[in-house]
């Protein structure tokens, strides 16, 4: 709801994360729906498995940034299914969050190498260090996404 209601009225109190949620309120969701019983645990992902954390094969929702994985579980109404976002769940999103495109082409298959974003401009390189900063104070960093060796290198 207050989602919409930024939406309409413009409320710049908010952070830019659609979801509303301050970090705080992210992590408290996670924990205490029965949803989520067990923590994160840091770790390295290949492409392969975080593309099973999209919350269609996995309840759980993890997005990676510029090689960073964040449990994003507590957006769940806008980067899982069926929300505006959910193209990025369970992949890296470094190339759609720096370009502004939400298009499925913005997004590297499991099988493809990981996007190195060396032909970004220097303003789609700051764009993107932004949404970096804002999804370290918004979620949970759990691992690194790394290429699965004889898939993606």
């Amino acid at each position: 709801m207050s989602f919409v209601k930024n939406m309409i009225l413009g409320d710049v109190k908010t952070s830019e994360d659609p979801t509303g949620l301050t970090n705080e309120e992210a992590q408290n969701r996670s924990t205490s729906s029965g949803d989520v019983s067990e923590p994160a645990v840091e770790r390295k992902f290949f492409p392969r498995t975080l593309s099973k954390f999209n919350g269609h094969d996995d309840e759980k929702i993890y997005i990676s940034i510029k090689g960073k994985v964040y449990d994003c579980t507590a957006g769940r109404q806008f980067y899982g299914p069926s929300g505006p976002y959910a193209n990025f769940a369970g992949h890296d999103a470094s190339r759609g969050l720096a370009t502004n495109s939400f298009e499925f082409e913005a997004i590297r298959h499991w099988d493809q190498p990981i996007d190195d974003l060396s032909d970004l401009s220097e303003q789609q390189h700051e764009a993107l260090d932004g949404w970096v900063a804002h999804f370290e104070k918004k979620y949970a960093c759990i691992g690194d996404l790394v290429p699965e060796p004889g898939v993606n290198i």
